[in-house]
Parts: C-alpha cells; sequence; structure tokens
C-alpha cells in the first residue's frame, strides 16, 4: 500500500465522522520539504469553506501526529478540489456527467494517451467520453489522470464560496 493511501485511510474515519470525504491524498515538494495536501468534499454536497478547511487540518493534523507516517518535518495543505477538480473516484465519472473533462492514461490507445471530451458516465469499468471522433470508452484502470475542464463545471459550483478562496486558488490552512 502506497504511503498515501496509508494516511487516507488513518484520517478517513475521523473525517467522515465530521462529514468531510477524501477526495485526494497526494504527497509532493521532494525529500527536504515535502508538503502533503488532502483535498476533500462535503459529504453533504455544499461546498468547502475556509472553516471547513481549518477543521480538516487540525483533525489529520492530530491524527498523522500520532501515527506519524512521514519522516521528518511537512507542510500540511488542505483544500477543496475547486473547479478543475481532479476525477479520483468512480462515482465522479457518474456525477460529473455532462461535464468536459481531460483525461491521461497509463498507456495510448489507438496511439493517443489524452483525451478530452464530454463525459457520459461509467459504465462496466469504462469511462465513457464523448468526443470530437465519437464516443470513447477508456478503462478505469488505465487512467492516469482525470479532471474537469473548468468552464463546463456544474451549474452548483458556486464562484466562491463564503469564507472560500477564489476561483483559482486554494483553500489553505496550516491550523
Amino acid at each position: 500500500m502506497q504511503l498515501t493511501d496509508r494516511i487516507a485511510a488513518t484520517i478517513e474515519p475521523g473525517l467522515a465522522a465530521l462529514g468531510y470525504e477524501i477526495v485526494r491524498v497526494q504527497l509532493g515538494g521532494g525529500r527536504r520539504s515535502p508538503t502533503l495536501q488532502i483535498m476533500c468534499d462535503r459529504l453533504d454536497g455544499r461546498p468547502l469553506t475556509l472553516d471547513d478547511c481549518a477543521g480538516i487540518s487540525r483533525l489529520a493534523s492530530a491524527v498523522l501526529d500520532v501515527e506519524d507516517p512521514i519522516a521528518g518535518e511537512y507542510t500540511l495543505e488542505v483544500s477543496s478540489p475547486g473547479l478543475d477538480r481532479p476525477l479520483t473516484r468512480p462515482k465522479d465519472f457518474d456525477r460529473f456527467a455532462g461535464c468536459e473533462a481531460r483525461l491521461e492514461l497509463n498507456l495510448p490507445v489507438d496511439g493517443q494517451k489524452r483525451f478530452k471530451g464530454v463525459l457520459r458516465g461509467l459504465e462496466d469499468d469504462a469511462v465513457v467520453l464523448e468526443t470530437g471522433d465519437g464516443e470513447r470508452r477508456l478503462a478505469l484502470a488505465d487512467i492516469e489522470k482525470a479532471r474537469l475542464v473548468p468552464a463546463t463545471a456544474p451549474a452548483t459550483a458556486p464562484a466562491t464560496a463564503p469564507g472560500a478562496a477564489a476561483p483559482g486558488q486554494r483553500a489553505r490552512s496550516n491550523a
């Protein structure tokens, strides 16, 4: 199990109890100044606020201080997925059906690794994407990265939630 998967499994129960779910856990920044990014959504579907990020940060910090999965110092960054949100879970491909997305595969299909089109959902472990060349069925297991294209983000996503970061910015908390 990867370190980020272990971290997610460690903090997920506490976050769920507070009404949040993990979208992605990512570790970056190199060995000298690593940054642990935790991206979350609210379970009730409402926009994540700066206060939410601060609460998630406090909970994650407390749990990670006890479990200590990362050697040495690191920066904890908590954020909402934003308008160009990554699609990391199978349910995301159904939830955002009708929105435009960019997908990148691990290996090329018909000589192509990158695809852009309108999501049509998930069928039999394949993401259905309507591209300019017609409908493509891409195996979920073969997708390395997937994100929404901001211009077609769902109407339910506000431009700016009270207390949240402006579009294109991340709400950060080191509380």
